[in-house]
């Protein structure tokens, strides 16, 4: 209640045997999506999984680092 009420609205696909299809926009789904392939992608790092680094200074530029090696990659 608290999200939507922000102005958020769910944007899960429905399944193909429901009767009541709920609003579903592609574009949404896909850009979310990458994002949380993009997370996944950045756990397989031990060091941003463990966050070894002891500021939040250091652990952005990890993060931005192994985003552009995975990036070229």
């Amino acid at each position: 209640d608290l999200i939507e009420q922000q102005g958020a609205v769910p944007n899960i696909p429905p399944k193909a045997n429901r009767r009541w299809k709920s609003c579903f926009s592609r574009s949404l789904y896909k850009g979310r999506n990458s994002i949380e392939r993009m997370f996944c992608r950045l756990k397989d790092c031990r060091r941003l999984a463990t966050r070894y680094d002891r500021t939040a200074a250091i652990f952005l530029g990890s993060i931005h680092l192994a985003a552009s090696v995975m990036w070229f990659l």
